[in-house]
């Protein structure tokens, strides 16, 4: 994993924790979330019974995770997480994070992860699908960008909203699929990530952006002032980004629309390890779901920033077309 950039203060409602740590209380992702880790990334809520607890305590990862760089272990009700960097977490049932952090590391590095691969682990805990993606609100509708590092997700993202669109979420997409004929994208959280040329092409005037604190970091944190979608909205495309020399959108087959689905869903970074039981099972219902329900297409974007919005203008056409 890469190392994080340094978060900014903000106030935020809070309770005294058993730790001695400061508890606070956020929204994302549909829940309320109680936290000992600062997290000013997410949204600030009202103190509520949280549906997701962080708690900031000792965690004993079973055998020698200590003696590698980074550990994973997945069983039906917990998954513990490991870098020896930053610290260990162990996602238990679906509704508490402990998180052991590494001497010496701070909130902001703790929240890199947390933010990242355990929440989405959480995430899949509770039932949801959860893609390594990016989606934007667009008028009532959306669209999610799936696609391998480097494609460009958070950078037609960033030109999305540019245009004056809203950002759902970044890195981790969320869906709802309780009801199979409207499948649903929850929101995450005002934030995107952008590399330096990205940035300085695009320059989104609404966001915030925080200093880097270590020149490994390839990518800023622009936290949106505005231009965040806080509801959650019906999935309408789903794309798969790769370069082209012009911008152009088309359809997959329905028989490659799965593997896509499949590639890019979150879970599928830790192997088969992290399916266990029926898990395996039922990721693949969720895939074959969105799969056929909403489809998956190619959009091509053209090489070089300057022309990143031909490929907003793809998807705007796109999206007013109404039919797949």
């Amino acid at each position: 994993m890469n190392l994080p950039i340094a978060s900014l203060a903000r106030s935020e409602p809070q309770t005294a924790a058993a730790s001695g740590r400061v508890r606070r209380f956020y929204k994302a992702y549909g829940l309320v979330i109680g936290s000992e880790v600062a997290l000013p990334e997410l949204e600030p809520t009202r103190p509520a019974t949280p549906d997701l607890e962080i708690a900031v305590g000792r965690v004993d990862f079973p055998g020698a995770a200590s003696q590698r760089a980074t550990a994973f272990r997945f069983e039906p009700t917990r998954q513990y997480l490991s870098w020896q960097a930053v610290g260990t977490f162990l996602i238990s049932g679906v509704n508490r994070i402990d998180v052991d952090p590494a001497p010496g590391v701070d909130d902001p590095l703790l929240a890199f992860p947390l933010l990242g691969p355990v929440m989405a682990l959480a995430l899949h805990q509770r039932g949801l699908l959860v893609l390594h993606a990016s989606a934007i609100e667009v008028d009532g509708k959306s669209v999610i960008f799936m696609g391998d590092k480097g494609a460009g997700k958070s950078t037609t993202a960033g030109a999305m909203i540019r245009a004056g669109h809203r950002l759902l979420t970044d890195d981790v997409v969320a869906l709802d699929l309780s009801d199979p004929d409207w499948p649903m994208i929850l929101p995450g959280f005002p934030q995107l990530k952008l590399a330096a040329d990205a940035a300085g092409a695009i320059r989104l005037e609404q966001a915030e952006v925080r200093p880097q604190v270590h020149p490994q970091i390839d990518k800023a944190q622009h936290r949106l002032r505005d231009g965040f979608a806080a509801e959650a909205v019906p999935v309408s495309r789903i794309y798969v980004l790769e370069r082209g020399v012009r911008a152009a959108i088309s359809p997959l087959s329905g028989a490659a629309a799965l593997p896509a689905i499949i590639k890019f869903s979150y879970i599928t970074r830790f192997g088969r390890q992290a399916l266990p039981g029926d898990f395996a099972a039922l990721h693949l219902r969720q895939c074959a779901q969105i799969a056929g329900r909403v489809g998956v297409s190619r959009l091509e974007v053209p090489a070089g920033l300057d022309r990143i919005d031909e490929a907003v203008a793809a998807i705007d056409t796109d999206l007013a077309s109404g039919t797949r």
